[in-house]
């Protein structure tokens, strides 16, 4: 039996199963997200669309079309009302994800290269992004005008996520650094420097749920929570393959507290996270799973991979 911190034995570990196959898309899978109500899931391609689904019949509603490139990224909005979807056509684009017809309200433009990477504030009055050209954005959703450019790393950036309470970002660079902003575009910590040359690759980066940690992944196989204010790694998973594509990982908080990864072996990895102890692994996919998503509420992943597999999968506990 595993034990918590505080000695009280916690619950056998009960697995995830293969519960769905999600099949739409015409290309690699690039990502996939719950809505924060747990109602859709949202899955998004190289075939430069996003498919709406619902999560709990996971039926498809809705095809979101517009992009004229593949979609690297996706974030919903608090309210689940919108979702942002980041593209390789150098746009943004926010939908309205209610709407019948999949109505996209505002194209966010003024990146240079390839949009890789998205993500709402809390508030959901901003958003910020991370491109190809090296430069983050901060957006304003109402107007869809740029509201600071922010160049802070000298190779594409992977990664860009807000905080709780959306006074911080935290950024991830090819250029080997993970850095942490304000809103106003100034750097108050650099969580791993670039000066290192042979620094792998900081490939996605994500504060933890109660906003004290940041989740860091690296081109070396390598997932690390650190706790920023201190500046000190408190936790390494490894045992996942992880040297080429930026593969996101993140937080399941719904029943244990256990890290999510997918991994270049096509499989789905869960860590738990105090022990670190790598808890179970997930095959069935046929290429990289480059993307998963935990639902807020209920023991259920979905997972997307690249183009020799095509689809979304979905775990669940019993």
């Amino acid at each position: 039996m595993a034990s918590s911190g505080s000695g009280q034995q916690l619950p056998p570990y009960n697995p995830y199963r293969h519960v769905n196959t999600l099949r739409g898309h015409e290309s690699a899978l690039s990502c996939v997200k719950f809505s924060n109500d747990g109602n859709l899931l949202a899955s998004a391609s190289l075939d430069k669309t996003v498919i709406l689904w619902s999560s709990s019949t996971l039926t498809l509603l809705r095809r979101l079309v517009g992009h004229s490139e593949g979609i690297s990224d996706l974030s919903w909005s608090s309210d689940s009302h919108y979702i942002c979807s980041a593209s390789d056509d150098r746009t943004l684009r926010i939908w309205d994800a209610h709407s019948p017809t999949g109505e996209c309200v505002k194209t966010l433009r003024g990146h240079s290269d390839v949009v890789f990477c998205a993500n709402f504030n809390p508030q959901s009055n901003l958003i910020v992004s991370g491109s190809f050209d090296e430069t983050i954005r901060i957006w304003e959703v109402k107007t869809g005008k740029c509201l600071r450019v922010i160049r802070g790393h000298s190779l594409p950036v992977t990664s860009v996520s807000f905080n709780r309470d959306g006074s911080l970002i935290v950024s991830a660079s090819h250029d080997g650094s993970c850095k942490i902003w304000d809103t106003e575009g100034t750097c108050l910590k650099t969580v791993i420097d670039d000066k290192d040359d042979k620094a792998p690759a900081v490939s996605f980066t994500k504060f933890s749920p109660n906003g004290k940690f940041i989740l860091i992944a690296t081109l070396d196989n390598t997932l690390r929570l650190c706790n920023y204010a201190i500046g000190k790694f408190l936790k390494v998973y490894t045992g996942h393959l992880n040297k080429v594509y930026c593969i996101t990982s993140t937080f399941s908080v719904t029943n244990g507290k256990y890290i999510v990864s997918g991994s270049e072996d096509h499989c789905v990895y869960l860590w738990d996270l105090q022990a670190k102890t790598m808890i179970q692994k997930l095959e069935g996919h046929t290429d990289t799973v480059i993307s998963v998503s935990c639902h807020p509420s209920e023991n259920k992943i979905a997972s997307g991979a690249l183009q020799n597999d095509r689809t979304v999968r979905i775990w669940v506990q019993d």
